[in-house]
């Protein structure tokens, strides 16, 4: 099962005794997902469709919960993963409708039942569970709505405002999709709509990310550092046997000579190292001093072979 699907498993098995935020959550289900609509025959239906199970069951329990269909009912409009209402369940349509306080033509939550902040997690959770999804968070953060149209994604950029969580609107063929990309905020939002589970999932797999990637960058910062050291000896070297043979080291000062012959001697050693093997011991920048003398007389002496040529 995807990271997406896990999360709304655990969303489907939340227990909600709060009779208001019931109706939150359900008015959120079946107007996110489109799901209370006119047939062509004019009649009232309510159909829910979806590829997780877990979102018709859910559904169907709290349309049992709020007393607005009895098991019998919700067992036989259940099917696979479709809910499905239809003429003969008017009454039970016509009361659903009037407790979520449907308005014809609306296609966002009516804001009379999402008044208090637990009502506006109840109508998030709702949200994710019909139109959500998230991306596998070891590829990448990324988590969405596809909305039906701009009433909605306005209303849920508005409600996840509420929980300092601050989603982008982008338009996708005839779809608005609301989107978070922050890892932060995503582990917010699955804070505030109760998937806690899902949430501790994530963190542990944000921690292993960054424990690998600050792992990679000590990796490649120190083999670059090795790279450049590496270079830095074999250039020095190259200068040096330059100029043993077109200048000689008896032409050299006493300290330039030791630290010529030193370098020669000791081709990997670091300039903590060669300063050390010096009497009396000389520190990094005094050996990094004597090996740019070196180097800039050899340049020198380049340059003056290339005028006698």
């Amino acid at each position: 099962m995807s990271f997406s699907g896990e999360v709304k498993e655990e969303l489907g098995k939340l227990a909600n005794d709060a009779r208001h935020c019931q109706i939150a959550e359900l008015a959120s289900i079946l107007l996110y997902a489109g799901a209370a609509r006119t047939d062509a025959s004019g009649s009232r239906i309510i159909e829910i469709q979806s590829d997780a199970p877990f979102v018709a069951a859910r559904c169907g329990m709290l349309l049992e919960r709020l007393q607005l269909a009895g098991k019998d009912a919700i067992q036989e409009a259940c099917s696979h993963n479709t809910l499905y209402l239809g003429k003969k369940d008017s009454d039970v349509i016509d009361k659903t409708l009037q407790t979520i306080k449907y308005r014809e033509g609306d296609s966002a939550v009516n804001p009379l039942v999402m008044k208090s902040l637990c009502c506006k997690r109840a109508c998030l959770r709702g949200a994710f569970l019909s139109i959500g999804s998230m991306s596998n968070p070891e590829k990448g953060y990324h988590l969405e709505f596809v909305c039906g149209d701009t009433q909605q994604a306005a209303q849920l950029v508005d409600t996840l405002m509420y929980y300092e969580i601050h989603a982008k609107v982008v338009t996708r063929k005839k779809y608005q999709v609301v989107y978070i990309k922050e890892s932060e905020e995503i582990v917010e939002l699955l804070n505030v709509i109760g998937a806690h589970i899902s949430l501790m999932n994530l963190e542990n797999l944000r921690i292993l990310k960054d424990m690998r990637n600050s792992i990679n960058r000590k990796v490649n910062c120190e083999a670059a550092n090795i790279t450049k050291t590496v270079n830095a000896a074999t250039k020095q070297i190259d200068d040096i046997e330059y100029i043993k043979a077109h200048y000689g080291f008896d032409n050299l000062p006493d300290n330039l000579r030791q630290m010529a012959q030193l370098r020669l001697e000791y081709p990997d050693a670091t300039l903590k190292e060669l300063g050390s093997y010096l009497t009396p011991t000389v520190g990094k920048s005094g050996v990094n001093h004597r090996l740019r003398k070196l180097s800039e007389l050899a340049e020198k002496l380049k340059g003056k072979t290339k005028v006698e040529n």
